[in-house]
C-alpha cells in the first residue's frame, strides 16, 4: 500500500510538472512571436492622458469635458435670444482654396453645373426672345436682371474659378497662384471667355434692347463640354445621363427650327399663305409640331407657295436628315456603349450553349452551367474580374486589390507577422471563383494546392462515417485549406469534404504562387512554415488527447502496463533493484526511452 501510493503521488508530481512545462513553452512562443510580428501588439491599449494634456476648465465654470456633444447654441439680440445653427460658424470661418483640382475637386463640378445652366439660358431663350413676341415692355426688367445675373456668372467664373485651376506641365502638378493664372491667360478659353463677355449690350441704347446683341454669350460651350466629362467620371451609370444629353441635343434642334419658321411665317405675314403659321392657338407649340414634322419628315404638310418658303423648305428638309441620321447614330452608340457587357455575357453564354450541345453534354450539367453564368453576371456584373484590371498599372491594380481583399487577408492567423509587402504581391494573386449550390470546393484525400478565402456565402465541412455529417459551416471571412500550401512530404492532402452551401464566391491563392511570392522574403518564408507546423500539431493535439480515431497506424501503440505488475515493479525497486523482476523493470525502462 505504501509503495503504491507513493508511485501515485509521484505520477502526479510528474504529470504537473509536464503541465508546468508545456505552459512555460506556449507563453516562450507568444513573446517570440511578439518579438518577431510588432502587429500583434496589442492594437486595444488606448493611451492614457497625461496630466498636462488634461484640459483646464474655465475660471468659475464647469470642466470642458462636461459639456454635452449636441450643445446648443444661442445669439442674444436687445431683450430676446435667438437659437441658431452651428454650421453657420463654419460658414464664416470657410476659406476658399488657394487651388482647385480639375479632375477630382466635387465643388468645381457644382459650380460647372452653375455655369451651364447660365449658357443653357441663353442658348435655349436668345432665339425665342428673337422670333417670338415673348419679350415685351412690360417684362423686360425680368428677362434683363436674368441676363445679368448669368453674366455675373460667367464674370465669377473667370476671376475666381478658373485662375485657380491646377494643371500639369512636365509631370507636375502646378498650383502656384501665378503660375496658374497665366497659363488660364495664355490658353483659348480665356479668348472665348473674353468674346462671350463682349458688352454690346451698350447698343441696347441706339437699336433697343435686341436679344441678338447676346448671341456671344452662347460660345462658352467649352464649360458645357468640361461639365460633360467631368460628370461622367463620377456617375456610377454614365450613360443614363448620355442618353438624356442626346435626347436634349435634338429637342434643341427642334427648339431652333421652330424659332425659325415662326420668323419665316412673320416675314412672309402671319396667315398669309397655307403654309405659313396662321397665328391661332399658342404659337410657340404650333411652330414647334411642324419642326418636328419637318425635321422627321414625317410628312402631311402644306406645300410651300412663295421661292422663299420654297428656298427654306428645302434647307430644311436637308438639315433634317442630316441632323435626324446624327442623332439616331449618336444614340445607337450611347446605348451600344451601355450594354456593351450585356452583350459580350450573352456571347458568352451563347458559344458555350453550342459547344455543349455540339458534344452533347447530360441536360443537368448545362443546367449548372447556365446558373453559374446568371448568377455570376447578376453578382458580378462581369464573368471575369481580371479583364477590367489588366489596363492598369501595377501600382493602381495594388491600391484596389487592397481596398478590396486586404481586410479579409490581414485576419488570416498564417499571414500573420508576415512582411507588409508579402501581404500585398500575394493580394494582387487572388482570383475570385464563384461555387454553385451543392458543388464541391475540396474532396478529401485530394493533394491540396490551393488556400480558400469567404468572401460570400457559407460552405461546410463534411465528414462522419458517411462522408455526409456537417461538421462545421464556415461564413464570410472564414479561412481554409491554408496549411496544405506549405506542407511538405506528403502532408498537403485535404483531410475532409468542403462543399458549397449555397452560392458561394471565393477567393483562391495557388501554391505556386504564393512560393514564387516567397522567393523575395525569405524570413517570412521561415515563420510561414513555424506557424504551418504549429497549426498541424494543434489540429492533431485533441485526437490525441480526448482518443477520437484517427487514420489508421501501420505499427500500433503496445498496450499499457497493468497496474497490478507496476505495483510488483515498485515493490521491487524498494527492496533493492536485485532479481528478475528488477532486470524485467530495467528492461521495460529502455523499452519507453526507445519508444519516446
Amino acid at each position: 500500500r505504501i509503495g503504491s501510493a507513493t508511485s501515485l503521488s509521484s505520477a502526479i508530481v510528474n504529470t504537473r510538472l509536464q503541465e508546468l512545462v508545456k505552459l512555460f513553452k506556449e507563453r516562450t512562443e507568444k513573446v517570440k512571436e511578439k518579438l518577431t510580428d510588432p502587429d500583434v501588439t496589442s492594437d486595444d491599449d488606448s493611451p492614457v492622458t497625461s496630466p498636462a494634456a488634461a484640459p483646464v476648465p474655465p475660471p468659475g465654470g464647469e470642466p470642458q469635458g462636461d459639456k454635452p456633444a449636441g450643445d446648443e447654441h444661442y445669439c442674444e439680440m436687445l431683450c430676446c435670444t435667438f437659437k441658431y445653427r452651428p454650421w453657420l460658424d463654419h460658414l464664416k470661418n470657410y476659406r476658399f482654396p488657394s487651388s482647385i483640382d480639375p479632375l477630382t475637386n466635387l465643388m468645381y463640378v457644382l459650380w460647372l453645373f452653375f455655369v451651364v445652366m447660365a449658357w443653357n439660358w441663353n442658348c435655349w431663350l436668345i432665339p425665342v426672345r428673337w422670333a417670338f413676341p415673348y419679350q415685351t415692355p412690360a417684362n423686360i426688367h425680368y428677362w434683363l436682371a436674368i441676363d445679368y445675373l448669368c453674366d455675373l456668372i460667367y464674370l465669377l467664373d473667370i476671376l475666381v474659378f478658373q485662375t485657380r485651376l491646377q494643371f500639369v506641365r512636365g509631370g507636375d502638378i502646378i498650383t502656384d497662384k501665378k503660375a496658374m493664372k497665366e497659363n488660364y491667360l495664355r490658353s483659348q478659353r480665356f479668348k472665348m471667355d473674353l468674346v462671350c463677355l463682349l458688352p454690346l449690350d451698350f447698343f441696347y441704347f441706339k437699336v433697343g434692347v435686341n436679344p441678338l446683341l447676346r448671341f456671344p454669350r452662347c460660345l462658352k460651350y467649352m464649360a458645357f463640354f468640361e461639365f460633360n466629362n467631368r460628370l461622367e467620371a463620377i456617375l456610377s451609370k454614365a450613360y443614363i445621363y448620355r442618353v438624356i444629353r442626346t435626347t436634349a441635343y435634338l429637342l434643341y434642334s427642334l427648339h431652333v427650327n421652330s424659332c425659325l419658321y415662326y420668323w419665316a411665317s412673320a416675314y412672309e405675314g402671319l396667315g398669309s399663305t397655307t403654309w405659313v403659321y396662321d397665328g391661332e392657338g399658342n404659337s410657340y407649340v404650333r411652330c414647334y409640331y411642324w419642326a418636328v414634322k419637318t425635321l422627321i419628315t414625317i410628312g402631311g404638310l402644306p406645300d410651300p407657295k412663295t421661292l422663299f418658303e420654297i428656298v427654306f423648305q428645302l434647307l430644311n428638309y436637308f438639315t433634317g436628315v442630316f441632323a435626324f441620321s446624327v442623332m439616331i447614330g449618336q444614340m445607337r452608340d450611347v446605348v451600344g456603349a451601355a450594354t456593351a457587357g450585356q452583350t459580350y455575357y450573352r456571347s458568352c453564354m451563347d458559344s458555350t450553349i453550342k459547344y455543349m450541345n455540339f458534344y452533347k453534354i447530360p441536360k443537368n450539367v448545362q443546367n449548372r452551367v447556365k446558373t453559374w453564368y446568371e448568377y455570376t453576371w447578376h453578382s458580378q456584373g462581369m464573368l471575369d474580374e481580371s479583364e477590367l484590371l489588366v489596363q492598369l498599372p501595377d501600382k493602381m491594380r495594388l491600391d484596389i486589390a487592397i481596398d478590396v481583399n486586404y481586410n479579409i487577408v490581414s485576419k488570416v492567423a498564417l499571414f500573420q507577422g508576415c512582411d507588409r509587402q508579402m501581404i500585398f504581391d500575394m493580394l494582387k494573386r487572388l482570383r475570385s471563383v464563384v461555387y454553385l449550390p451543392n458543388d464541391y470546393v475540396c474532396k478529401k484525400g485530394e493533394i491540396g494546392r490551393e488556400m480558400y478565402i469567404i468572401q460570400a456565402g457559407q460552405v461546410q465541412v463534411l465528414g462522419g462515417p458517411d462522408g455526409k455529417t456537417v461538421l462545421v459551416t464556415l461564413k464570410p471571412g472564414s479561412v481554409f485549406g491554408e496549411i496544405s500550401l506549405l506542407a511538405a512530404g506528403g502532408g498537403n492532402r485535404r483531410t475532409a469534404n468542403v462543399v458549397a452551401h449555397g452560392f458561394a464566391n471565393l477567393f483562391i491563392l495557388d501554391k505556386k504562387d504564393l512560393n514564387e511570392i516567397l522567393v523575395h522574403y525569405p524570413e517570412s518564408q521561415k515563420l510561414l512554415r513555424k506557424k504551418a507546423k504549429k497549426m498541424l500539431k494543434n489540429n492533431n493535439k485533441p485526437k490525441d488527447e480526448k482518443g477520437a480515431p484517427g487514420d489508421p497506424l501501420i505499427i500500433p501503440p503496445k498496450a499499457d502496463t497493468p497496474k497490478l505488475f507496476q505495483a510488483a515493479l515498485a515493490a521491487t525497486g524498494r527492496m533493492g533493484g536485485k532479481g528478475p523482476l528488477a532486470q524485467l523493470r530495467w528492461r521495460l525502462k529502455e523499452l519507453k526511452a526507445m519508444q519516446a
